[in-house]
């Protein structure tokens, strides 16, 4: 079969991995593609689609960590038969000899007694079989493979995919410098749409940092593809990339407007901040239509007369003690200062989050990373609607 067939074949089982508390986001993003028929899994979404698809995915999607192309799902009794099953993929199908490759995933059955064991049995599955048709042997590079295999086993159920990405999705290639806790782009993208804005309202961070949330926002109101910097995919290392289809899809896209309709604007405390704030939104071309200035929340004024808040502020890993006491100022400063706006805030302290005093009309779990996180929602109205404003 030529690159140029197979990179036509529909019907691909495609999963986009994500985020947990992000699938339902995941899922609406792919709406908006234009996908219709989407099944929400653990962390994860599936599709059915083409190699086209799974270019463009790739490029455009905000919301994934990755994407998987199934080359296959069976069942197994005991250790022995995974390698055996695996030995019938087509390996050297799928990658030449002299890229590097590895096999990653997750294993949840009581068949293995050593959960690194199925890993292994892939692995040698794949270096044999090109043993076997006398090739070369591909070399195994655990830290940055070129070609990446999922390996998914729950009980007898086994799902092994190609992992189309290579590096997480999160990587967009467009930070040129990031604080000491910058938030995950992914996460940032999937926040911005669980808190509903329309694109269209004022948008402000008055956490703001290196500027992800900024720029999230930016690009989704442009509609800029999510890796528009990004050089490099896993896919460009299989044997049936398509480079006339990828050159296709990059050149013609996306275009770039004169205006952007929406007012967007960020401050952070720190001025070392702002300026790796103020590189990352240039070297995306957003310096001109996003602000953003060297205040503290409690010395900005509103930026707009309503709008949308959507922050991330310190946690407290940092601060110690000092953290309530900046949200008890958040609060006030919610309160009395941004009446007209709507306020998503995320945060893995909880006991820091009640001393913002205002009753949330919103709770979402979810992940910033490895921390547990609540995802709040508080409607900030003017002081003539008291009731509405009432403590937690």
């Amino acid at each position: 079969m030529s690159a140029k067939d197979s990179t036509n074949i529909s019907e691909l089982t495609i999963t986009l991995k994500t985020f947990f508390g992000f699938e339902e986001v995941l899922k609406e993003e792919l709406e908006e593609m234009g996908y219709t028929q989407i099944e929400i899994l653990n962390r994860a979404v599936q599709i059915k689609g083409t190699w086209a698809d799974v270019y463009s995915l790739n490029y455009t999607c905000r919301c994934a960590i990755s994407v998987l192309v199934q080359l296959a799902s069976f069942r197994i009794e005991k250790e022995e038969d995974l390698y055996k099953k695996a030995s019938k993929i087509d390996w050297t199908e799928l990658f030449d000899a002299d890229k590097t490759f590895a096999v990653k995933g997750a294993i949840f059955s009581t068949i293995f007694r050593h959960s690194q064991y199925p890993f292994l049995l892939v692995k040698d599955a794949i270096v044999d079989q090109f043993r076997e048709k006398g090739m070369d042997r591909p070399n195994v590079q655990v830290k940055a493979p070129q070609v990446m295999f999922d390996l998914y086993i729950r009980e007898k159920e086994v799902v092994i995919s190609l992992n189309t990405s290579g590096a997480p999705l999160f990587h967009r290639g467009y930070r040129e410098s990031v604080g000491d806790a910058p938030l995950n782009e992914v996460v940032a993208a999937g926040l911005i749409r669980m808190s509903g804005w329309d694109r269209k309202t004022p948008f402000y961070d008055p956490f703001c940092g290196s500027g992800t949330l900024l720029i999230e926002a930016a690009m989704l109101a442009l509609d800029m593809p999510a890796a528009i910097e990004r050089t490099h995919f896993a896919f460009k290392n299989f044997r049936n990339f398509d480079h006339q289809l990828w050159t296709d899809l990059t050149e013609n896209t996306w275009t770039r407007p004169n205006t952007m309709e929406v007012e967007i604007a960020g401050s952070d405390s720190s001025a070392d901040m702002m300026m790796k704030a103020k590189r990352n939104l240039r070297g995306l071309g957003l310096a001109r239509w996003v602000e953003v200035k060297p205040d503290a929340f409690l010395e900005s004024k509103k930026p707009f007369e309503n709008g949308m808040i959507v922050t991330n502020p310190p946690y407290g890993e940092r601060m110690g003690v000092e953290v309530e006491e900046l949200y008890d100022e958040l609060g006030t400063w919610l309160k009395h200062s941004m009446t007209g706006f709507t306020a998503w805030i995320i945060s893995s302290n909880d006991e820091a989050l009640k001393k913002i005093g205002l009753k949330p009309s919103k709770k979402i779990k979810v992940f910033n990373g490895d921390l547990e996180c609540s995802f709040r929602k508080f409607d900030l109205f003017d002081g003539s609607k008291k009731d509405q404003v009432t403590m937690d």
